[in-house]
């Protein structure tokens, strides 16, 4: 089963945050802060007024709280509007 979004929809899904710091210290679960970098799985037409910046595959920036929680097939996804997405990651 795959996921389709609708016009300015993109549907993404979470990437995995480190559990240790740079200087290698683990940190407990509670100590995490939650990601916000997020991996583009598919991408909606847009709109007459919404031109759709990102393509499958992007790493991007999301508004912490916003989108729609998902689980299909065991697996999480968001699906947010366009306008969530701030930027793009390289």
């Amino acid at each position: 089963m795959t996921i389709k979004p609708l016009q300015d929809r993109v549907v993404v899904k979470m990437v995995e945050a480190e559990e240790t710091t740079k200087s290698g210290i683990i940190l407990s679960g509670s100590a995490k802060e939650k990601p916000e970098v997020a991996e583009v799985v598919e991408v909606g037409p847009g709109t007459s007024d919404i031109k759709m910046e990102v393509k499958k595959g992007d790493k991007v920036l999301i508004s912490k709280y916003s989108g729609t929680n998902v689980k299909l097939e065991g697996k999480e996804y968001i699906i947010v509007k366009m306008e969530d997405i701030l930027a793009t990651v390289k």
